[in-house]
């Protein structure tokens, strides 16, 4: 289901369990009070903040999952999808937003949990937003232009502050635990004879506060598990002691030739250099793109063969390594990288003689498995160039 590795749920139950989902997060809804416009208002009048500290609970909560499943490779983080921003725009849509939400008392999702309890407000808050989306869209020519500027594609908010991710889940849930002090100070001179914090164990909350803040300096000092890993498998003194498995030009040219099944080239270098001259059956894949689980069928193939090309022997060998770092097995780095196999197999007239009696013989062979490979290159391309494989971006929220 979703961005996670392995794929443990298919997409067809995958609809089963989002609406499992779904029936849970309303009745979280309810639970919390946020199907009572009074509570929700009660935020921006300063006499009950329940609706903030479930929104950084649950916001803290999401943020630590993702980090730590991502770091236990339990979770492919580059397939969930990154809103885009118009950084202009959005401010605007928060400000009305954060009007109408004072003002009736909801915002989207917390109207529909309402209604579903059988509030006549929230229903007629749905009602008026559904017209506010009739009205925006048959309005829209008007405005097209501001709603398309400053666009800051599909950024995030540690990267656009220029600072790691670990520092900013830290700095994050800091200021969730600022806010949960001060709000429940506010809270209670606000609100003193029925403000919720009232119920509130000092001593249990001191030690979830800490409890949260020593994860949060964890974070700061947990590696991004990628970088983590490529880093390793690259330090000279790792590679020394991890033999690889090496496969010469001439072995390779003979398994395309003879079309050999069990065999699956993996082309590392870049996909403009790939797409320029790529190898028969050839899958494209990048260092980094190894991690995610859209390769997982392929690179688990314990049977097949698994050829890594790169653009020199350097990057076929961390490619390697990482993969075995990663449980892959039955894999082969291609001797020289693609450079070599280009000069030895592809370009006409590079043979230089050995002195071996079979000089005749591999030079035969060289010359037919070049006409061949590049008539196999021939086809591909007359077919139309084969696009990389995009890692399907999982999109969901609130």
């Amino acid at each position: 289901m979703g961005p996670f590795v392995p794929e443990l749920i298919s997409d067809q139950l995958n609809l089963v369990v989002a609406l499992v989902l779904g029936i849970a997060f309303g009745a979280v809804l309810e639970q919390a009070g946020f199907s009572s416009s009074r509570r929700l208002a009660g935020v921006f009048y300063g006499y009950d903040f329940t609706v903030l500290r479930v929104f950084f609970t649950a916001t803290v909560t999401a943020m630590s999952g993702v980090l730590l499943l991502g770091y236990f490779g339990l979770l492919d983080t580059e397939a969930i999808f990154v809103n885009p921003t118009w950084l202009v725009p959005a401010i605007v849509g928060g400000i009305i937003m954060g009007i109408g939400f004072v003002l009736g008392g909801y915002c989207p999702g917390t109207s529909v949990c309402a209604a579903a309890i059988g509030k006549i407000d929230a229903m007629f808050f749905i009602g008026g937003g559904l017209l506010g989306v009739f009205a925006f869209g048959e309005l829209f020519s008007l405005y097209g232009n501001f709603y398309d500027s400053t666009s800051l594609g599909s950024i995030k908010v540690f990267d656009s502050l220029g600072m790691s991710q670990g520092l900013f889940a830290f700095l994050l849930i800091a200021m969730a635990v600022g806010a949960f002090a001060v709000t429940t100070v506010i809270e209670k001179r606000v609100n003193r004879s029925s403000a919720p914090s009232l119920e509130f164990k000092s001593r249990s909350h001191f030690a979830a506060g800490a409890g949260i803040l020593a994860l949060g300096v964890l974070f700061i000092v947990l590696p991004d598990r990628k970088t983590h890993l490529i880093n390793k498998v690259s330090d000279p003194k790792y590679a020394t002691s991890h033999p690889v498995t090496v496969m010469d030009a001439d072995e390779l040219a003979f398994r395309i030739v003879d079309r050999e099944p069990n065999i699956r080239i993996i082309d590392l270098r870049s996909v403009d250099t790939t797409m320029s001259r790529s190898l028969p059956g050839a899958e494209n894949i990048t260092v980094r793109d190894l991690f995610g689980k859209d390769w997982v069928p392929i690179l688990s193939r314990r049977h097949v063969k698994k050829v890594l090309v790169g653009n020199d022997e350097a990057q076929e060998r961390t490619a390697y390594l990482l993969l075995q770092e990663l449980g892959y097995e039955n894999l082969a780095v291609l001797q020289g990288g693609f450079q070599t196999f280009d000069k030895t197999i592809l370009s006409p007239g590079s043979f230089i003689p050995t002195g071996s009696r079979w000089d005749a013989d591999v030079k035969a062979f060289r010359e037919k498995a070049r006409e061949n490979i590049l008539k196999l290159i021939a086809e591909n391309k007359s077919k139309g160039s084969k696009e990389p494989k995009k890692t399907k971006k999982v999109q969901g929220g609130c």
